[in-house]
């Protein structure tokens, strides 16, 4: 049993507590927060489950080996530091860190002291994503051609942070993890309508080493929510639908093909023909992702291993996000993705 604590009781730590009490192999034994009222209603629920409002109570008490930390992103920093630097293993919701000096920084911190760090990427621990992950590296789809996405909600409309980082690390983990392809350049362009420099919509496209492009629309301003994927390769292609009660993946036979076999030197001879085959759903495991998640944390606790969203795979989310805001002040010129 890995005694664990959790910082953050706000809108993504009840959800992380819940799981954490669920685990056969975690023994939660303190949760913080600094408003009264949140752990009020924690000890209405769970009398027992000790609570403090002093984070620094949880990253330096000797009654915890773990930490989670589930706080606002400007507090992710300090508090991961101070929890490495107590000898205790830490998952830190995204983004990670509000620069990738700081991200850099922790992964150094982490790796010295031989202590695990993992960046809490839900959706990379999604039944869905994980089987197309089973799918690309099959070769099924052949070379990919592009990532597509449409994240559209209304709200929950954020004041410290805008929507790119709100809703892009999604993606960017998800691409990530899908592809062993390197990002190159960012061009992404936003608009606030509701407050005046804090964008609430934008699209963002990443440019690869390759021909592959990914291309993210990301709102907080749509009337109805929208969690859809297109994942396109030269053999077949994926539609992800989050929002699919049960067939989230399908995979089409559909493709097109190019023969300039009779003339390679004229473009004019080229000829396209479109292949139409099957669809298939295959069967994705339920599980709930932030499950596994919390698994994979005291998993690699336990065995010394390195997570599956270390912190260097929340290094290389953070430096997309960075790029993102760089070309959004100027207004979509493509910057390059530091390495």
């Amino acid at each position: 049993m890995v005694r664990v604590g959790l910082v953050g009781l706000g809108y993504w730590g009840p959800n992380l507590l819940r799981n954490l009490q669920e685990s056969e192999h975690a023994e939660l034994t303190v949760v913080c927060d600094r408003r009264a009222d949140r752990l009020a209603e924690i000890k209405r629920s769970r009398p027992t489950l000790a609570a403090a409002d002093d984070p620094m109570q949880v990253l330096r008490g000797p009654d915890t080996d773990a930490v989670v930390i589930a706080t606002p992103l400007e507090t992710h920093f300090d508090l991961t530091l101070e929890a490495l630097r107590n000898g205790k293993h830490v998952l830190v919701e995204k983004p990670f860190c509000s620069t990738s000096e700081q991200a850099e920084t922790l992964v150094e911190e982490a790796a010295r002291r031989r202590l695990t760090l993992m960046v809490d990427h839900t959706f990379v621990y999604s039944g869905a994503v994980r089987k197309m992950k089973s799918i690309v590296d099959s070769g099924d789809l052949g070379e990919l051609y592009y990532y597509n996405s449409m994240r559209f909600n209304l709200g929950l409309y954020r004041s410290d942070v805008n929507v790119v980082w709100d809703l892009a690390p999604h993606d960017f983990s998800i691409v990530d993890y899908l592809s062993d392809e390197v990002p190159v350049e960012i061009s992404a362009v936003g608009v606030g309508h509701v407050e005046a420099g804090l964008e609430d919509t934008s699209y963002v496209t990443v440019f690869f080493q390759s021909s592959f492009l990914a291309h993210m629309g990301l709102s907080w301003l749509s009337p109805t929510k929208v969690r859809s994927t297109l994942l396109g390769g030269d053999k077949k292609m994926i539609v992800y639908d989050d929002l699919e009660t049960t067939e989230k993946v399908k995979v089409y036979d559909k493709g097109v093909s190019v023969d300039s076999s009779s003339s390679p030197d004229a473009i004019r001879d080229l000829l396209v023909s479109y292949r139409t085959g099957d669809m298939f759903a295959p069967l994705v495991d339920r599980r709930e992702p932030l499950s596994c998640v919390v698994e994979e944390f005291l998993d690699s606790i336990e065995n010394s291993r390195r997570p599956l969203s270390d912190g260097e795979s929340g290094i290389r989310v953070v430096r997309l996000l960075e790029a993102a805001g760089e070309s959004i002040l100027q207004r979509g010129r493509p910057v390059r993705v530091r390495r």
